[in-house]
């Protein structure tokens, strides 16, 4: 049987969010308890809360929006690069990797991931991709990025990484868990939300494998 592993993390009102961002609220509008005729909740959040895609429009001006994303990118073969030596990304670290050639969607487990289960509170000194690693993304014709946290670029670097992947149209997932994830090569499936005219979307994103 296949074996289906979840790469999204949970979504609750504890978790980290983005520094500015109006984080995640869940709220019972009605309730059985209450003598309603049914539980009906209500969820306040931006669209970058979690696991979530980014879409051209987010950095670019008349870009691509989240529900015109082609599904034949966010779903397909990808490959699952362990990058957790690395405090910064670079385009040395991507080529060291020597991946097929036909690698088209590339997920990067780094020590972000371990954030998940040792934070509340958002951390500033993640690991993240550099210009050059984003260049070499887009000549390597590579069509979807992921990694395991809020941003595939740094804190305080600005918005040039983002800028040359989404400019190239290549799909940015941002908020994975690769959490004993191995690095190899599975079948991914991530969709977002299909928010019209929205710049990104949460999503649940799972690998799908052989047990081995």
């Amino acid at each position: 049987m296949p074996k289906i592993i979840d790469i999204s993390v949970p979504l609750h009102s504890d978790m980290p969010i983005w520094p500015g961002s109006v984080g995640l609220q869940i709220s019972r509008t009605q309730s059985l308890e209450s003598g309603d005729e049914a539980n009906v909740s209500r969820l306040d959040c931006d669209v970058h809360i979690g696991t979530h895609v980014d879409a051209p429009l987010h950095f670019i001006e008349g870009g691509v929006s989240v529900d015109q994303l082609p599904l034949e990118v966010l779903c397909g073969p990808a490959a699952v690069a362990d990058l957790t030596g690395a405090d910064s990304i670079t385009a040395d670290d991507l080529a060291a990797l020597s991946l097929p050639e036909n690698t088209t969607r590339l997920l990067l487990k780094t020590p972000n991931s371990t954030l998940w289960q040792r934070q509340q509170s958002f951390d500033a000194n993640y690991a993240a991709l550099t210009a050059d690693a984003a260049r070499w993304i887009v000549e390597r014709g590579i069509r979807l990025v992921g990694i395991d946290y809020l941003s595939v670029e740094g804190h305080y670097d600005g918005c040039e990484v983002h800028r040359i992947l989404l400019e190239a149209e290549v799909v940015i997932i941002e908020g994975l868990n690769l959490i004993g994830v191995v690095a190899a090569h599975y079948e991914l499936l991530c969709l977002p939300l299909k928010l019209v005219g929205a710049e990104g979307a949460p999503a649940r994103a799972v690998l799908v494998g052989s047990e081995e």
